[in-house]
């Protein structure tokens, strides 16, 4: 009895040790690898176990820390200024927390004592912390220590991704962390300029670029092709529908500080400059003894470049930095100043005016002359003037930019400085230019194993960048489905510059376990039409480009191909194009007669059922075969390698594979293919009749005409995609209405 009473005893006492044991700790192992959390932390010492947030939970904001935005404030340097005060940033929290873990703690800035399980934001002073860094330890209280409310927002965004990773979405780990950025610019460049991007797209984006611990969002936001900057002291440079007012910047600029987001702007000048040059008639193609296509890049005109010769062309553009420098509050404010071409300098106009001014006798130094003047409009502004690298490379031996500028360098590795005597931010290696002719996707294998981000003075940091070349009316989640996984490692790297502990893989399992943040709204679904309509429809006849975009090409270059039924008009691209024929099956046609020759449409791929027709006259049977449709995960295919049959294939990691018809295109004729899809079927017809069907489908592909390097020989016209699978009749009443 007395050994059952003492067992009984004992079991009591644990159990009683148990209730009296903060029910904030469990028992659970430590985790093995890295936190759940991208980008990694500098620094993390897990202690075992959980904090498990409950109704009780309280967000407890230092009464000395509730309206400050840091402990000193200093002039504005990299990343700029906090503008939010830790008593909103707690209020965020509040409203995030709810929306992760369905949970409403109540926020305090009053003097009261943090309880197991409560959340407590404090400024503190602590130089090794820096402007972005901060302390965060959850061994019981769940506290985050920063110098300003930049790093106790970072210190938030940790915190709610180990919530959101977390089954329960209530649980925290036990752990202690000092964090701060390898990095002072971690970067994200969008093409704002040849693309307009919806202010819903731009805003989750900022969503995500916040969570990761991404800075500046650098807006591009003018470029040959157009101007998205409206303001009524330019009227004609902008257009309204497709551009920003002050007042969509003042928002953009409010939402982006909540999730402490600089927005970066950027114009072009004085080339890629054409909407501007021929706006205000001062590109080097007008006035008198004009200069030529001689003396610019073959497929663009003179207008391409703001005349830097003339008085009247510096003072417009001095005014229109002037202006719009003052809507922008972030560090640094972009000049462009790139691939201005070597031929300029043999324009009489040019030599004139070198031989008659004192102070300049090349083409590198009439450059670095109009950078330096530009940036005196910047530097009034209490901003540093960023330019892309390439005047280092031109011989101006009396004019040296200035100093402060700061270079954004696309020729580099992405690792070293490479131009001395100005800062740099690397982001040559991460390119997102997803078109057939440049072709250019980061290799995110590299970024993550192998690229080391530098932390040297003049090297400020990294940016991703996305160019919209030939996707000028792209959605705007064709770029995010390219960028989304490029744009965490680059977080990820350029924030913990030390060696990932584990694979590009399982760092992918981690960013999807932790999911987007609060507050993304997913795009709108694309309502699926099913009455017989097409969704679009490409006339391939001669179109002007529509109000927001400036033809900026010389002739037979960058043609549109008009969308008559949907809103994804395309452009053909440089170099290699097709061309602009009559004879086709309805007016004109495009002719193709090189692999590299291709249109670009942007569009996401579209699920089954789909119905795709197009008119081809095929002139030749390529080696590389022939592609209509392609996008990353598929194409539509006039030749499939192998067979030289009409095809179709799936590429990527749900499984690759080339599946042929029956049926191979005739030359030297039009024909009338037809691709109905149903999932896991598809039936080819030819001039209105089957000829074949493959036990396989794929999503409609629509990024462009052609791959990279596999495109159509012949003729193309009137190609057209239904949302549903036609049926016999339907397929066969369209062939007849063309009459032939």
């Amino acid at each position: 009895m007395r050994r059952a009473l003492s067992v009984l005893a004992v079991i009591v006492a644990i159990l009683a040790g148990l209730s009296l044991a903060p029910a904030s700790a469990s028992g659970a192992a430590p985790p093995s690898g890295p936190p759940p959390v991208v980008p990694r932390p500098a620094q993390w010492e897990d202690l075992g176990g959980t904090v498990g947030l409950t109704e009780e939970t309280r967000i407890v904001v230092d009464p000395a820390s509730r309206s400050r935005t840091a402990l000193s404030e200093g002039r504005q340097e990299l990343p700029g200024p906090a503008r939010q005060t830790t008593l909103q940033l707690a209020e965020q929290l509040r409203d995030e927390i709810g929306e992760i873990s369905g949970l409403a703690p109540d926020v305090t800035g009053e003097p009261v004592e943090p309880r197991p399980g409560d959340i407590r934001l404090r400024l503190a002073d602590d130089a090794r912390l820096g402007a972005e860094g901060y302390r965060l330890d959850s061994s019981d209280v769940i506290s985050i220590d920063a110098a300003s409310t930049h790093g106790l927002y970072y210190g938030t965004r940790t915190l709610l991704q180990t919530l959101r990773a977390a089954e329960d979405h209530r649980s925290v780990p036990r752990a202690r962390s000092t964090d701060r950025p390898t990095q002072r610019v971690r970067m994200v460049h969008l093409d704002a300029g040849r693309k307009y991007w919806e202010p819903d797209h731009l805003e989750n984006l900022i969503r995500r670029m916040g969570d990761q611990k991404l800075n500046t969002l650098f807006l591009h936001l003018s470029e040959s092709e157009g101007f998205r900057l409206h303001s009524p002291k330019f009227p004609g440079l902008a257009d309204p529908e497709h551009s920003y007012s002050r007042a969509d910047i003042d928002r953009l600029k409010a939402f982006a500080e909540r999730h402490h987001v600089q927005l970066m702007p950027g114009l072009e000048v004085p080339g890629h400059a054409t909407v501007i040059s021929e706006a205000f008639d001062i590109g080097f193609g007008a006035g008198p003894d004009p200069c030529t296509g001689e003396h610019t890049h073959s497929h663009l005109t003179p207008d391409w470049i703001v005349d830097m010769t003339s008085e009247k062309a510096v003072e417009k553009t001095k005014q229109i930095v002037d202006e719009f420098a003052g809507w922008f509050d972030a560090p640094l404010f972009s000049i462009g100043a790139e691939e201005v071409p070597g031929q300029l300098g043999e324009c009489p106009r040019v030599k004139e005016f070198l031989a008659d001014d004192p102070d300049v006798s090349t083409l590198g130094d009439l450059l670095n002359r109009y950078i330096n003047t530009l940036d005196d409009v910047v530097t009034a502004h209490g901003k540093r003037t960023a330019v892309y690298n390439g005047s280092e490379h031109m011989d101006a031996p009396q004019q040296r930019v200035h100093g402060p500028v700061v270079f954004l360098t696309w020729e580099g590795t992405g690792s070293e400085p490479v131009i001395p005597g100005h800062d740099e931010i690397a982001i040559g290696p991460f390119y997102v230019t997803p078109n057939n002719y440049h072709n250019l996707y980061p290799d995110e294998q590299w970024m993550y194993g192998t690229w080391k981000p530098n932390s040297e003075q003049d090297m400020l940091g990294s940016g991703l960048m996305h160019w919209a070349d030939y996707n000028f009316w792209a959605e705007d989640g064709y770029f995010e489905q390219h960028s989304a996984a490029p744009r965490a490692v680059m977080a990820d790297r350029s924030w913990n510059g030390s060696a990932p502990p584990d694979s590009l893989a399982d760092f992918k399992a981690r960013v999807a376990a932790i999911g987007d943040p609060p507050g993304v709204r997913p795009a709108p679904e694309k309502q699926r039409v099913d009455d017989g309509k097409p969704s679009h429809h490409w006339t391939f006849d001669r179109a002007a480009y529509p109000s927001g975009w400036t033809y900026a090409g010389s002739p037979g270059n960058t043609i549109m191909a008009e969308d008559t039924a949907g809103d994804l008009p395309g452009t053909t691209y440089i170099i290699y194009n097709p061309a602009l024929v009559d004879g086709g099956v309805r007016g004109e046609a495009f002719r193709f007669d090189h692999d590299r020759d291709g249109v670009g449409f942007g569009g996401l791929d579209v699920a089954e059922p789909w119905t795709a027709s197009a008119w081809v006259r095929a002139t030749a049977r390529p080696e590389s075969g022939g592609v209509l449709l392609s996008s990353k995960f598929g194409a539509l295919k006039l030749q499939q390698s192998g067979t030289g049959m009409v095809g179709l294939s799936r590429y990527g990691d749900a499984g690759a594979a080339d599946h042929s018809f029956d049926y191979t295109l005739p030359l030297d004729r039009w024909v009338q293919l037809t691709w109905v899809a149903e999932p896991g079927r598809t039936t080819l017809y030819a001039d209105g009749e089957r000829v074949g069907a493959v036990d396989a489908s794929v999503p409609l592909p629509m990024r462009s005409v052609g791959l990279p390097r596999a495109s159509l020989r012949g003729d193309l016209d009137e190609l057209l995609t239904w949302d549903e699978a036609l049926s016999p009749e339907q397929v066969g009443e369209h062939f007849k209405s063309y009459g032939r």
